[in-house]
């Protein structure tokens, strides 16, 4: 059925699968494109990844005025793409005879791009297909593969998707040092919805037995990665929530799913897509290779002495205590001393930490005010909980890159300082919005352990070690 003007303004009516992705598919060219245009008049650059990444991780109230109106034109460029999107993903919904409310999804970052997929291959309600009561052709061949029995169906749909999981996991994570969307949110979504589709292929089973087939493919697969010696445990449990929320939202895609008469022909179809979906965009992330944003984590503390009490502690300080939290007793690396080559700008400035040490030349040498400096070396990022003796993926080094820092003292009445620690890093994992609250901590945990050290010392008086 040819589409009217009036089809992308009103959400009666049905649309099929045809004409949905014909017209999604346009409407992105035309909205990618457009998006290109608006950042080069602006000077930025604009990719695929642009869509789920936002290049201002300090928030939206740090833009200058020239950002300000560059995402406000962005913004005000996609309402209209929005609102046809909105329309759209309803009428094809209503077409396949799903919940309405499921457009909603509509509106999840690299998940829609799934969604929108699924749609598109998944016919009318009123097209005729194989149902559960088929007994002959390619999917009754299927079904004598798939156990008819609940518990059969769910180790089935668990294990031949873990395995599969776990491939694609090896080819992001080892092959090609890769820890994006697709290994994060791609994976999971992956375990949650194929494991269900597998698990429901004779009949209808209920929620709470597919989100619990969901929950169990990322447990296996954990399991074995961890048995394999893929990954440690710490960079694992990281990675848990994310990997739960998404499996679980597979899972509940599978649900809806399987609920359809015709649901044995649609499920082949939906775990093809996601098999072949998911390895083209883990190679499309690795050539891509999208710059990740500069983040800031500022810590401070007030010290009960006075600036230059406090700033020959700070250049160089004696070994801290060994740590009592919990967080460094896991294998993440954390700071034990810390020592100087020379005085003012071009020193050199060694923060030595359990795992190596940091190259820190002095940028700035503004005593007693503020010491800048910029990060030329750093050592791994932690030492990896597992069995298995020197275990090194790759995330391990050069994925949490830290690229400057620097110590702040503010005199405040008193005879006080307001000392300051702040580190300019980047994180190579994504989403972005997800790990650097994972960065973030650790590195703020880090500057903690280094402003007590340097207060005590400063309040005690201690002597500070020797400058090189």
């Amino acid at each position: 059925m040819a589409l009217k003007p009036s089809d992308f303004w009103t959400w009666r009516g049905k649309i099929g699968r045809a004409a949905y992705a014909s017209v999604g598919i346009l409407l992105f060219a035309i909205k990618h494109n457009l998006d290109r245009a608006i950042a080069l008049a602006y000077g930025y650059k604009w990719g695929i990844f642009n869509y789920w990444i936002f290049n201002q991780p300090a928030g939206i109230d740090t833009l200058s005025g020239q950002q300000a109106k560059y995402y406000a034109t962005l913004i005000v460029v996609a309402i209209p793409f929005i609102w046809i999107g909105v329309v759209l993903t309803l009428r094809r919904l209503r077409d396949a005879n799903l919940p309405l409310w499921m457009v909603a999804f509509f509106f999840l970052p690299f998940l829609n791009l799934v969604f929108f997929l699924i749609l598109a291959i998944i016919p009318s309600a009123s097209t005729s297909l194989p149902t559960r009561t088929t007994s002959r052709g390619f999917y009754y061949s299927v079904s004598k593969v798939v156990p008819d029995s609940e518990l059969g169906s769910a180790v089935t749909g668990i294990v031949a998707t873990a395995v599969l999981a776990i491939v694609t996991t090896t080819l992001s994570a080892r092959g090609l040092g890769n820890y994006g969307w697709g290994l994060f949110v791609g994976i999971p979504f992956f375990l949650g919805l194929n494991s269900v589709l597998i698990y429901g292929f004779h009949r209808p089973r209920s929620l709470g037995k597919c989100l619990l087939v969901s929950l169990l493919s990322v447990a296996l697969v954990g399991a074995a990665l961890f048995a394999v010696a893929i990954e440690g445990l710490i960079c694992l449990l990281m990675a848990l929530p994310l990997a739960i929320v998404v499996a679980l939202f597979g899972g509940f895609i599978g649900y809806i799913l399987q609920q359809r008469q015709s649901f044995p022909a649609e499920s082949l179809r939906v775990f093809s897509l996601i098999f072949v979906l998911l390895p083209g965009l883990v190679f499309l992330e690795n050539a891509i290779a999208e710059k990740p944003p500069l983040y800031e984590v500022r810590t401070s503390l007030v010290v009960n002495a006075e600036p230059e009490k406090v700033w020959p502690k700070l250049v160089t300080f004696s070994a801290l205590k060994p740590p009592q939290e919990l967080l460094f007793q896991t294998g993440i690396a954390y700071p034990i001393r810390a020592e100087i080559d020379g005085t003012g700008v071009g020193a050199i400035r060694h923060c030595v930490f359990s795992t190596g040490e940091f190259v820190e030349p002095i940028k700035v040498w503004d005593e007693p005010r503020l010491l800048k400096f910029a990060v030329s070396a750093q050592p791994r990022v932690m030492d990896e909980l597992s069995p298995y003796r020197d275990l090194h993926p790759p995330h391990l080094e050069n994925y949490l890159l830290s690229r400057e820092g620097q110590f702040l003292l503010t005199p405040i009445p008193g005879g006080k300082t307001l000392l300051e620690g702040t580190t300019w890093y980047q994180n190579r994992f994504w989403p972005a919005a997800y790990w650097h609250v994972w960065s973030d901590y650790i590195i703020h945990r880090i500057h903690m352990r280094v402003l007590v050290h340097i207060k005590s010392l400063a309040e005690n008086n201690d002597s500070p070690q020797k400058v090189k």
